[in-house]
């Protein structure tokens, strides 16, 4: 929190001179020059209203969006507060300075703020900067929550062990899942004070009721462990869940997926149009490509394939074609190398891949032509995965959920992994994109897809 608080005073503080500069040199503006020293000041004003703004609260810095819309929001705050002082107590106050200033301040922020979190991430990575955590819960959610996040180290959770209830403990010398047990449900806070925990999170369960919670926060406000507590219903996020008030009682509530109205008919109209925009400015790179594919190996330019889409509809998928032209015959021949995830067919160095198609693969390249299915309305800019029918035959029922809207070009998927993910995996990134679908998250994907292409990961 220092760090950041330091870091937004330095940015605040180059905000000051850098508009002072622009409004009355580069823009020669008329009217009366403050002194500089007056500029110097901005980080006076900037790091209190981040502090009301609760912007260096631990539980919203360096996860999600909240972060940046609270600094949004204090910004807002100060021109608003300075524009209402200045008018209230007639203050010669240069207003191009101020409109000029506030928004490069609010720039600076954000941008430090986004390069401290992908720091912060790369450093998790490496193990540095973990919250030491305990999972209290039955055996099998537990065992999921901790492989959850094991999967993502960037959240900076280090988990140590968990505390089960009575009746799933065997022993002292306990462990399941590489976890050690370290106590039963009751035994928490006294595991918290012996290993110096940083996170407990607490997971549904038999013994874990009401009571039990409420006694597990009052034993826990004289230490500085965080008390986390996982909703029943999972993978469900975002402006989906409210905590509502309901005859005393502080009660989740969950609303419908936003996948009709006004929101539908806006995610239609940009996918369309950026499509139809797409193509035209990538037209000579299309072009470019198609050449290269065709000289490069006998057969099509396109590769074309059934794919299932909204409502179980199958339709016609175009992509450049990457792969020798024999390449179906060719899956029994190859099927001991099979690096898939069980489902589907992937191997990292395809004998069958040619060499133009390691390149457009590498890149998504081959993907392109997809935007024509994005202009026809059979796919979308962003979505779950495209699956084939025989996929589709070993669908569970939570599964069919993503037919529930259009599959994409990009998605969760493609920034989380792409064939490196397992097939359970795939499952529930498909399902989560459904569950918790915005055009905001849309907006997310597409920003992220760029870095996932550039990187390559999971990209054969």
């Amino acid at each position: 929190m220092w760090r950041t608080m330091a870091l937004d005073a330095v940015v605040a503080l180059l905000a000051g001179p850098l508009g002072y500069w622009l409004w009355f040199e580069a823009f020669a503006a008329d009217g009366p020059r403050p002194p500089l020293w007056e500029a110097l000041l901005v980080p006076v004003v900037w790091v209190p209203a981040m502090l009301l703004a609760r912007t260096y609260e631990q539980r919203f810095l360096w996860i999600g969006v909240e972060e940046y819309r609270r600094v949004l929001d204090a910004a807002v705050a100060v021109l608003a507060v300075v524009a209402t002082v200045s008018w209230g107590l007639q203050l010669e106050v240069a207003r191009g300075l101020v409109v000029l200033t506030l928004p490069l301040a609010t720039l600076f922020t954000l941008l430090e703020r986004l390069v401290h979190r992908h720091w912060l991430r790369r450093e998790r990575q490496r193990g540095q900067y973990l919250q030491t955590t305990i999972l209290v819960g039955s055996r099998d959610p537990v065992a999921a929550l901790d492989e959850q996040l094991q999967r993502s180290p960037h959240q900076g959770y280090r988990v140590i062990g968990c505390c089960l209830p009575t009746a799933e403990q065997s022993g002292a010398a306990d462990a399941f899942n590489g976890l050690p047990v370290l106590g039963g449900v009751r035994d928490v806070a006294e595991v918290v004070a012996r290993f110096e925990v940083d996170t407990v999170a607490v997971l549904p369960g038999p013994e874990i009721h009401g009571a039990v919670l409420r006694r597990l926060g009052w034993q826990l406000e004289d230490t500085d462990a965080e008390l986390l507590l996982a909703p029943a219903v999972t993978d469900v996020a975002g402006p989906r869940v409210h905590i509502r008030p309901v005859a005393g009682l502080p009660l989740l509530h969950m609303e419908r997926p936003e996948l009709t109205g006004v929101r539908r008919f806006t995610k239609e109209l940009l996918d369309r149009s950026v499509a139809a925009v797409g193509l035209l400015l990538l037209a000579p790179l299309l072009l470019a490509i198609a050449v290269a594919v065709r000289l490069d190996s006998r057969g099509p330019v396109l590769f074309r394939q059934e794919r299932v889409g909204r409502c179980g509809e199958t339709f016609t998928m175009f992509k450049f074609r990457s792969m020798v032209q024999s390449a179906p015959r060719l899956v029994e021949q190859l099927a001991s190398a099979n690096e898939g995830n069980g489902v589907l067919f992937k191997m990292r160095d395809d004998p069958r891949v040619t060499r133009v198609g390691r390149v457009m693969r590498r890149y998504s390249l081959d993907e392109l032509p997809q935007l024509v299915n994005v202009l026809r309305g059979d796919m979308s800019l962003v979505g779950p995965r495209p699956p084939l029918a025989k996929e589709v035959e070993q669908y569970g029922v939570d599964m069919h959920r993503r037919f529930l809207v259009k599959p994409g070009l990009t998605g969760l998927w493609q920034v989380s992994g792409r064939s490196d993910l397992s097939w359970d995996d795939s499952v529930r990134i498909d399902v989560r994109y459904v569950e918790n679908w915005s055009l905001t998250l849309d907006l997310m994907i597409l920003w992220k897809t760029a870095g996932a292409v550039v990187r390559g990961s999971g990209a054969y």
